[in-house]
């Protein structure tokens, strides 16, 4: 079962993990000098979009990934990373007048650009907020889901931000993160090391889906243990 291959996989990562090594911490933001630094690349911010929407409709994308996430009317749903908008109006129509969602980008220009469109467009159960490199600035107990869709490996500070991320999941609520099964500085990541690092933040990976019409998997998670102090994290190291 590909689950059990991850978990099994996710020993072997942590047992190959090292401490945080060294580096200039001026560079980096305030909220996250208390968090160790990826073990791995980081990917660019390269586009906005991963495909056309048409695209991306043709082969029913959104509609099966909300699908296997279990999005429902009357859910209120963040979409971290929401980029041109493509989720995040789908997930308006599905979750309906009673429910909400969240756009969150960390491009000011992206989130003015995606505001006209909700207005444009009148989508009056959506709201837009602009986010950091090291934190989403989610409401706390706001969401039964939470999607990240291609764009896990650009997170600049995932320890910080995971961290941050986490209290923003309402009681049995899902994290959803869609990427693809290549390196971080291919633009993807291993489920393998996508476990560990959620892992560490009190995450368990329920399942993991091959999802290659939405250029990858579908892996959900939920939150089953308290988040860690900062100091005691150590980062998953990965190697290809």
């Amino acid at each position: 079962m590909i689950v059990r291959a991850v978990a099994a996989g996710i020993l072997l990562l942590l047992a190959a993990c090292n401490p945080l090594g060294g580096g200039d911490e001026k560079d980096r933001p305030a909220a996250a000098q208390d968090f160790p630094r990826a073990d791995r690349p980081i990917a660019p911010i390269v586009s906005t979009r991963w495909s056309s929407e048409e695209a991306r409709d043709r082969v029913n994308e959104a509609e099966d990934i909300m699908d296997r996430a279990g999005i429902r009317p009357g859910m209120s749903v963040a979409d971290i990373g929401a980029g041109e908008g493509y989720y995040t109006v789908r997930l308006a129509k599905r979750v309906g007048a009673d429910g909400r969602v969240l756009a969150e980008d960390i491009l000011p220009e992206v989130i003015e650009a995606l505001s006209r469109r909700i207005t444009r467009e009148k989508w009056d159960n959506v709201s837009v907020k602009l986010g950091a490199p090291e934190d989403p600035r989610l409401p706390a107990n706001s969401f039964d889901r939470i999607l990240m869709v291609h764009m896990y490996h650009e997170i600049a500070e995932p320890y910080a931000f995971l961290w941050h991320l986490s209290p923003a999941l309402r009681k049995n609520g899902e994290l959803i993160v869609v990427d693809a099964n290549r390196s971080t500085d291919q633009h993807g990541t291993p489920p393998r090391l996508l476990a560990c690092e959620l892992a560490a933040m009190g995450f368990r990976m329920e399942e993991v889906i091959p999802k290659p019409t939405a250029g990858g998997y579908l892996a959900r998670f939920r939150r089953i243990a308290a988040r860690p102090d900062p100091a005691s994290i150590i980062p998953c190291a990965f190697r290809n």
